[in-house]
């Protein structure tokens, strides 16, 4: 299409076009003839440009899909929270790299119970958690905020350990000679125990017998208690966490506890005592002696007991030594009734004392008096020998009473052969 239109005046950078039906129109003037004045009449052909729609179509929709694939397929990934190692009194978390895709990270904190535990450094894959209680359960996760907007971890549920739970120690090796070094090995696989080769976040403990060298300067750096090969051991023997203060490199080493455990020592201490019951009892009552009391003869008897007084017969006229022994033997066989009567009376009220005794112990002492009844008489027998070289007119009445004066120093008989 092709229009006529009129200069009315030329500006710097914009001229003013008149139309037939006297409209304004701003043109810029860069575009008219250089000769152009006010009063000059210029034909300005319109037409539409196809192809230049088309490219320009193109293009743009080209930026919309260029915009979709780099800011709308993919968005933060919440991160994934996992236990790396746990302790009585700590607690080591780690997670993967986070994935912000095209967002900017605002902030990653870390919660513990629900509360806010701090916020964790940037580039930071893990974190201790100190200062907790024993065999106590506790609940982490992770949140993550970002431009694009906040997104939480799932909830981790972790527990504390018991003292006799050794399985959290994890020690790192330093400077120590090769047997040392191998007895150290074997030590941590018998209690469960891990071993890191370099320190690192989750070290328990360092161990070593010399202080030197780069591992040892960053177990310094990094807080790690620096023990001797012999803590390991201690926590073996004892069968728990033991302190290390006394474990120390500069530590003095007689107050390390050396030798089997308390409870160990306890446990020998009740079973040799079982065994010292048991088998001292068994002794007792296989290698105790049987004792065999003499009764007495009545010269020598004690009113108590009733038997006569020693010297009645003398001095009731009594018959000497010259009369018949048939006479002597009666008087015996008498006095052997009397006292075999006496033996049969007592021995119900022992029977009856002796179902009472259903402890081992009374049983064992009862048996050594007896034993030293028993010594008692054997000693009674040898004055009675004694006193048959010297007096032979009644040889056997001196011994007879002296076993009466042993047995009634016992307090009772326990067996009589009439």
């Amino acid at each position: 299409m092709l229009v006529s239109l009129t200069v009315g005046k030329v500006d710097a950078g914009v001229a003013v076009l008149l139309t037939e039906d006297k409209r304004l129109i701003e043109f810029p003037s860069i575009l008219l003839p250089p000769d152009i004045h006010s009063g000059s009449i210029v034909d300005i052909n319109v037409s539409r440009n196809h192809p230049a729609e088309e490219t320009a179509e193109q293009k743009f929709s080209a930026l919309q899909t260029t915009i979709f694939s780099t800011f709308g397929t993919t968005s933060p990934s919440p991160p994934i929270l996992r236990c790396r190692n746990a302790t009585q009194t700590s607690v080591v978390l780690e997670w993967d790299p986070i994935a912000l895709a095209t967002a900017e990270l605002r902030s990653l904190s870390l919660y513990r119970n629900g509360a806010k535990a701090g916020n964790i450094p940037l580039g930071k894959l893990s974190t201790k958690i100190s200062g907790l209680a024993l065999d106590t359960e506790y609940t982490f996760h992770l949140v993550l905020r970002t431009s694009a907007g906040q997104y939480g971890s799932e909830r981790l549920t972790v527990k504390t350990h018991k003292m006799t739970d050794l399985h959290g120690i994890t020690v790192t090796p330093g400077i120590m000679p090769g047997q040392l070094r191998e007895s150290l090995n074997e030590t941590v696989e018998m209690i469960g125990a891990k071993m890191s080769e370099t320190v690192r976040i989750d070290t328990t403990h360092f161990v070593c017998t010399e202080p030197r060298g780069p591992a040892w300067e960053k177990a310094l750096e990094m807080n790690v208690p620096v023990v001797v090969p012999d803590w390991l051991l201690g926590c073996q023997r004892e069968g728990r966490i033991v302190g290390v203060r006394s474990y120390y490199l500069d530590a003095d080493p007689s107050k390390r506890t050396i030798g089997p455990s308390a409870q160990q020592q306890q446990q020998q201490q009740q079973q040799a005592q079982e065994g010292e019951r048991g088998g001292g009892g068994q002794q007792l009552h296989r290698d105790s002696p049987r004792i065999e009391h003499t009764p007495p003869t009545p010269e020598q008897a004690r009113p108590e007991r009733g038997f006569p007084p020693v010297g009645a017969g003398a001095r009731s006229g009594s018959p000497g030594p010259r009369e018949s022994s048939g006479q002597q033997a009666g008087g015996v066989d008498g006095v052997a009734t009397s006292l075999a009567g006496t033996t049969l009376a007592e021995k119900p009220d022992e029977e009856e004392e002796e179902e009472e005794e259903d402890d081992d112990e009374t049983a064992a002492k009862k048996a050594v008096e007896a034993a030293n009844a028993a010594d008692r008489a054997k000693a009674a027998a040898e004055k009675e020998e004694e006193d048959k070289e010297e007096e032979h007119d009644v040889p056997e009445e001196t011994s007879v009473q002296d076993m009466v004066d042993a047995a009634e120093e016992d307090g009772r008989f326990d067996e009589v052969d009439l």
